[in-house]
């Protein structure tokens, strides 16, 4: 099938990152990541800490921490550390605004693919009561080679679910994770009402947009022209 120029190409599954788009858990995680990080010896502003790793795997972190501090996290290094996640979680997480009624308005098939582990997604998404929305179309980072930005993780999802780049949306909430999605050749619907700038999310092959309340409308549209 092909499309006029400028009339909108429909897309066939949407790909939803999990932390800051289902779950509202960016927030916690970059101000739990400010203490971890102070108290291994680096202090950073929230912004610095937004732009350097919101949207990255644990992988990256370590790597990036053993890089600029100049040491080796053994293994067990978090222990304490997730203590203090998982307390903050426990205490503060909810949904995304508005998340629910935009899944429930959703007449796509949908899954979840994040840089978060499948043993994160499962305490997230189960606590907030998402978990089952997305049962057995849930991918993680830590099945492919290169997490985000590099395109994995995202065209893992969609060989899995039989789905043509193209066809895909991906409904994002940071600016590696919209690099990712570019390079999958997949559209970004770019959500600015988390902890990335909006400035920070627009580019080509990109709709930015504050509500998710928003969401089904925007995809049932289609791809922009």
């Amino acid at each position: 099938m092909t499309f006029a120029l400028g009339d909108p190409a429909p897309f066939d599954l949407v790909v939803f990152d999990c932390d800051g788009v289902l779950v509202d858990s960016e927030v916690i995680s970059v101000q739990v990541d400010q203490r971890v990080l102070a108290d291994l010896g680096w202090e950073l502003e929230i912004e610095e800490i937004v732009r350097r790793f919101v949207g990255r795997s644990e992988a990256n972190f370590i790597a990036t921490v053993e890089r600029e501090l100049g040491i080796e996290l053994a293994e067990g290094w978090d222990r304490t550390y997730q203590t203090w996640y998982h307390d903050a979680f426990e205490r503060e997480l909810t949904t995304v605004d508005g998340v629910e009624e935009a899944l429930d308005r959703l007449r796509l098939p949908h899954c979840v693919a994040s840089s978060g582990s499948h043993a994160k997604m499962r305490r997230t998404l189960g606590r907030t009561g998402l978990l089952d929305r997305f049962a057995g179309r849930i991918f993680s980072a830590t099945e492919v080679a290169n997490g985000k930005p590099a395109p994995d993780l995202f065209l893992h999802a969609a060989g899995v679910l039989r789905t043509a780049p193209e066809r895909c949306a991906v409904v994002e909430d940071s600016a590696y994770g919209v690099q990712a999605a570019r390079a999958a050749g997949m559209h970004a619907f770019a959500y600015a009402g988390g902890v990335t700038p909006a400035e920070w999310l627009a580019g080509p092959g990109t709709t930015v947009f504050h509500d998710m309340r928003q969401l089904p409308e925007l995809i049932a549209a289609g791809r922009p022209g």
